[in-house]
């Protein structure tokens, strides 16, 4: 690269007068001087400084220039003509400008590709990287914004290429990034209060590992059900094939089209018909194949339906369960204005964050489970035997936390701001006592998810994110 690339071999340097000299050191007796001088007496003997151009030698000589610009340059004869007019058949300088323009805009086109961090030479299979401080001088003087940008994206490489530093997601953003100090698999909470899975950057999403959670927020968008509702409830009319629902005992069904046909097999038919019969048709029985896939899309849509409908109980729970927050710091500050003894309700605030984590796990759990014991995902991991047992098991940890959830949201909503102060106590006992069941039924459900369903894994590897009693890990400042 010329000028942009050093070598680690030799170095020189310019003295006052702009020569350059070897720093090697050396002898400074006459006898290197003499020798120094010989060689310059031959090197001037073997290229004079001076020539003489006669009119006959005119053309040769201008060719000579030209020739040499359009070599290096690839240029034609009149093009190269042009440039060296321009700047006075200097030769080398012409070089200068354009090989100085030529890097310039590799620089610029490589910036606005993004490749900022990493600018390699255009030479044709060098892998040497561009000095920054070269790149940055002739952008800037090309393009001051764009010298800005590429500072800007050198700056970001701590973030975007460094595996333990992520931006938040939260959107709009919020400006702040999150360096994490041991595992990568981990939920984190921004100081703006964005919750979120460090692995994949999608909300904080445990039990769920990442990739489920990636399907379940797929098919909850997908229009995958509704078709499969068609499918189930409706059959294609025989004529334009749109699909029919069938509103009535009769087997005998009419579409828009005008088109009637049997609704047990499908077959066009003519209008007349009886309750019982179609004149003229006889189907004698149901398509087999047809019914099959009706009867396993049912299944598949009723078992979807089942998890999404806990799934979504638990989210709506949520979103109700967050006002209450307002509502118990006020009943608080009732307390504290009215009690004497006791001006510490840290637990009260403690026991409705319980509640708030414990909603999110068991809404996550569903969604968990509806991967982890289906078809699909593990289907050649367990026998049906074996996964019919540990679905059991797992249903009934799960059902017990959701109960001590239940009843935790339940006591959270009682009045306690007319409690007397005995009864504080009483009730202070309870919230506290469901706080701590509540916590260790969950940390139970993650110990078995992590040891006996996904530790138990031969072909593929799930891993979540691990229980954090206290919640997600806040990111300090």
């Amino acid at each position: 690269m010329g000028d942009y690339m050093s070598s680690d071999n030799e170095h020189y340097h310019e003295d006052d007068n702009g020569d350059f000299y070897d720093d090697d050191g050396g002898d400074d007796s006459s006898v290197g001087f003499q020798a120094l001088e010989t060689e310059l007496l031959s090197a001037y003997a073997t290229f004079p400084p001076t020539k003489v151009i006669t009119k006959e030698s005119l053309l040769a000589a201008q060719r000579e220039d030209l020739h040499r610009v359009m070599d290096l340059l690839s240029l034609k004869e009149h093009h190269a003509r042009t440039l060296l007019i321009h700047y006075c058949w200097d030769v080398d300088k012409v070089l200068a400008v354009l090989v100085e323009y030529g890097w310039t805009e590799h620089f610029i086109v490589k910036i606005n590709e993004g490749q900022s961090r990493r600018i390699r030479c255009m030479a044709l299979k060098c892998n040497a990287v561009c000095d920054e401080e070269k790149i940055r001088q002739l952008v800037s003087i090309r393009d001051p914004n764009l010298s800005e940008k590429f500072d800007r994206v050198l700056l970001e490489s701590y973030i975007e290429d460094n595996r333990r530093v992520k931006w938040c997601p939260s959107v709009p953003h919020c400006g702040n990034a999150i360096r994490i100090e041991d595992d990568e698999l981990c939920e984190v909470e921004c100081p703006c209060g964005m919750q979120f899975c460090f692995s994949c950057l999608s909300e904080a999403h445990s039990p769920c590992s990442c990739l489920m959670w990636e399907l379940w927020s797929k098919k909850c968008q997908d229009e995958s059900e509704t078709v499969n509702w068609i499918t189930i409830n409706t059959k294609p009319c025989p004529k334009c094939h749109k699909p029919v629902e069938k509103n009535g005992g009769c087997n005998h069904v009419s579409c828009l089209c005008g088109q009637s046909f049997c609704w047990i097999c499908g077959t066009a038919t003519g209008r007349d018909h009886t309750y019982t019969s179609i004149t003229g048709h006889s189907c004698g029985r149901y398509k087999n194949d047809h019914e099959k896939k009706s009867e396993l899309a049912r299944h598949y849509l009723e078992r979807y339906i089942h998890y999404h409908n806990r799934y979504k109980a638990h989210i709506d729970s949520l979103k109700l369960e967050s006002k209450l927050k307002e509502t118990i710091i006020g009943k608080i500050n009732i307390l504290e204005e009215n009690l004497s003894t006791s001006k510490d309700f840290s637990w009260i605030i403690n026991g409705l964050y319980r509640l708030f984590r414990s909603r999110c796990i068991l809404s996550y759990s569903y969604a968990f489970a509806y991967y982890m014991f289906g078809d699909d995902q593990f289907k050649d991991e367990m026998s049906k035997t074996e996964r019919k047992i540990k679905q059991n098991l797992f249903e009934d940890q799960q059902q017990q936390f959701e109960a001590n959830v239940e009843k935790l949201s339940s006591v959270l909503e009682e009045k306690f701001d007319t409690y007397s102060e005995n009864d504080i106590l009483s009730f202070r006992m309870r919230i506290i006592a469901l706080s701590g069941t509540t916590d260790n039924l969950c940390r139970n459900l993650y110990e078995y998810i992590e040891t006996d369903l996904l530790g138990s894994l031969q072909r593929t590897v799930h891993r979540i994110a691990p229980y954090r009693s206290k919640g997600v890990e806040k990111a300090s400042s």
